[in-house]
């Protein structure tokens, strides 16, 4: 494994385990290289990952790392072959997972993320998360957004890079704390941007 790579996994997962995006062992990220993906470790803490933590396995076909890899490499394979995503970010961002039960959407209300994500889908399904029902649906909805939000689950970020990715979990969580401390002050809401109206749309 290049030390690049494992310097890359190493500061994300340190950074979102720091801003409690996740828990001591949820979440998981990935970068697709070519037709292999390196995808963290089932069971591995984020926080505090060691190469032997990274898993490369095949984009198409199973090999010998697919035993080892996250319960949920069905979800990037299908994020990697329906989207031009290079790299996957999934947290539990835990203000953004409280507005996901009850949006099917969250539109941001601060500056920062309504120019940046516009706004984020909430979805769901039936069966179980890693499922090939729920692979394809968010596959889908990512091809048309960078982040999208699993209702009560966590958000799935695709980019060019973990850093990117990283900056749009980042981002929400942020807008969702925003939006959580606006209803706690409960004061009536300034508008301040331009055609407002049009961060309602994607």
């Amino acid at each position: 494994m290049d030390e690049r790579i494992y310097e890359m996994f190493r500061e994300i997962g340190r950074d979102l385990y720091v801003a409690d995006m996740v828990s001591s062992h949820g979440g998981n990220m990935s970068i697709r290289l070519g037709d292999r993906v390196v995808i963290k470790r089932r069971g591995a803490m984020l926080g505090r990952l060691k190469p032997h933590d990274l898993i490369e396995t095949g984009l198409e076909k199973n090999d010998s790392g697919v035993a080892l890899a996250s319960t949920e490499l069905l979800i990037h394979r299908t994020i990697y072959q329906m989207t031009p995503a290079l790299a996957i970010v999934h947290c539990h961002p835990r203000s953004a997972i409280a507005f996901s039960l009850s949006r099917d959407e969250i539109v941001p209300i601060d500056n920062e993320a309504s120019y940046l994500l516009k706004k984020v889908p909430v979805i769901w399904e039936e069966f179980a998360s890693g499922s090939p029902e729920m692979a394809k649906h968010l596959a889908e909805t990512l091809a048309q957004y960078k982040i999208v939000m699993l209702r009560g689950h966590g958000s799935f970020a695709i980019g060019q890079t973990l850093d990117e990715a990283f900056h749009w979990s980042s981002t929400l969580e942020e807008s969702c704390q925003i939006a959580v401390a606006a209803k706690i002050i409960n004061e009536p809401f300034l508008e301040y941007r331009g055609m407002s109206e049009g961060y309602a749309k994607w």
